[in-house]
């Protein structure tokens, strides 16, 4: 998710991953895979520099599940797994096989 800003100063929080495409008509127009059109204040540059920035964080690990804060692995059952009424691991996972 990238920060930008609407023509109207008002801020707007966009998925990256929706952008097909940026021109510049002289104000900075996104188009989205939706087929939706979004005016904003940043240039064409801006907006490509915050999405690579974004992606960048994401392949390096900086953003991580907001569950499983950084340095610390998932707990039991957060990864799918059964733990019985004395919180033992009983299975795992899809496959139900127990854990040794």
């Amino acid at each position: 998710m990238i920060h930008l800003t609407r023509l109207n100063h008002r801020p707007l929080v966009l998925n990256a991953d929706l952008i097909e495409s940026i021109e510049v008509t002289p104000d900075t127009v996104i188009s989205l895979t939706t087929g939706q059109k979004l005016v904003v204040l940043e240039p064409p540059e801006e907006v490509v520099r915050r999405v690579v920035e974004f992606r960048r964080a994401i392949y390096s690990g900086v953003l991580l599940s907001p569950s499983i804060p950084a340095g610390q692995s998932a707990s039991p059952g957060e990864t799918g797994e059964t733990i019985d009424g004395g919180g033992n691991r009983i299975g795992h996972g899809r496959d139900n096989r127990t854990c040794s």
